[in-house]
């Protein structure tokens, strides 16, 4: 009676294999909903690859990956003045991002031995220095000679095309900023995220003298989906005519046929669906399409019966979804399972079996 995703183990061990020996420094994220499978089953999973460190998306998620993993962690939301002082056996652990002048002093006043690395404002325009201000904070990091700089991280736009150009640019202004210090680390490692294969070898070609950490996680976690499969639980079946009146809201049957009660609803994020990127006028035209029928309640459902998508008979519950199929359809019985198309960033499953 759950919404279950199941994993085919040996496949997508081999698949984690695949990408960590293709990737020397991988450094696996596991923050969110852990792409489905729960952050603290990814931090598991990340000791088992052999990896040295891991990135969470915020301080918070830090305390269920912590007992799970025993390397360092990498928080990729930039550290900010109102973020709780650290428990001292993770403060050596953590890798703290940092993206403002200001932040380099209030960081290092608090904790003078921090670790941490300095993300460079790329074309996302989301966190991070410009060459001016990695000029600064590098002046700022010499008053501050027992800071542990880990190198520079870059966050990179998932657009097509090559990012090199940005990427060595961005390079550019790291070295001219004179990071390096004496004692302290500095400019010799290089996080980046939303590289291909092929831009991360001409990177290290290209710089030679640095590490590069490439940090993954839809492309490492769900990278083969042959792997992964999501169903849900038949939970109740009805024989409806034309005219019945039927769910929360009381509307009635367009014609005959059969109303599929099937676990899975917005609680698990099932009919939740985030801002869509596409900007063509084929993709506006598909919201447009969509926001038309469901005006007048008939809006294609996740849930696939004989591999076709089956329409919500009203939006979803909490934690249970109504479908109507169509007389002619062959209808399952209580029990059964059918598939379910999800998000799994934005999807929480009641059972995760992983042979």
């Amino acid at each position: 009676m759950s919404l279950t995703l199941t994993v085919d183990g040996d496949r997508w061990r081999s698949h984690l294999r695949g990408v960590a020996e293709a990737h020397p420094g991988l450094v696996p994220v596991v923050k969110g909903n852990g792409y489905g499978f729960t952050p603290g089953r990814l931090a598991r999973k990340s000791q088992w690859l052999g990896v040295d460190t891991i990135a969470v998306g915020t301080y918070e998620e830090l305390p269920e990956v912590a007992s799970r993993f025993d390397g360092s962690l990498l928080v990729l939301t930039p550290w900010r003045p109102f973020v709780a002082d650290l428990a001292p056996e993770l403060a050596g652990r953590v890798i703290h991002t940092v993206g403002r002048v200001e932040d380099v002093d209030a960081l290092l006043t608090r904790q003078p031995g921090a670790r941490l690395v300095l993300e460079l404002l790329t074309s996302m325009k989301r966190h991070g220095f410009a060459a001016r201000g990695l000029w600064d904070a590098a002046d700022h990091l010499r008053r501050h000679r027992s800071a542990r700089l880990e190198g520079v991280a870059l966050h990179l736009p998932l657009a097509q095309g090559s990012h090199l150009g940005e990427v060595r640019r961005l390079m550019n202004d790291a070295v001219g900023a004179g990071l390096q210090q004496p004692g302290q680390g500095g400019l010799d490692t290089v996080w980046v995220s939303h590289l291909t294969a092929t831009e991360l070898t001409a990177l290290r070609t290209s710089y030679a003298d640095f590490t590069v950490r490439p940090r993954m996680g839809t492309d490492l976690w769900l990278g083969d989906r042959a792997a992964l499969a999501v169903t849900a639980t038949v939970l109740d079946v009805h024989e409806v005519e034309r005219g019945d009146s039927f769910g929360y809201r009381g509307r009635t049957v367009p014609k005959a046929g059969h109303l599929l009660v099937v676990s899975g609803g917005t609680a698990h994020g099932i009919g939740l669906e985030a801002p869509t990127g596409g900007s063509s006028i084929k993709a506006r035209a598909a919201t447009l399409a969509r926001g038309g029928l469901d005006a007048v309640g008939f809006v294609r459902s996740p849930f696939s019966i004989d591999d076709k998508q089956r329409l919500f008979a009203e939006p979803p519950h909490m934690q249970a979804s109504m479908l109507f199929l169509p007389s002619g359809a062959r209808v399952p019985t209580v029990g059964d399972e059918i598939d379910v198309r999800v998000r799994y960033t934005a999807t929480t499953f009641d059972r995760i079996v992983l042979s």
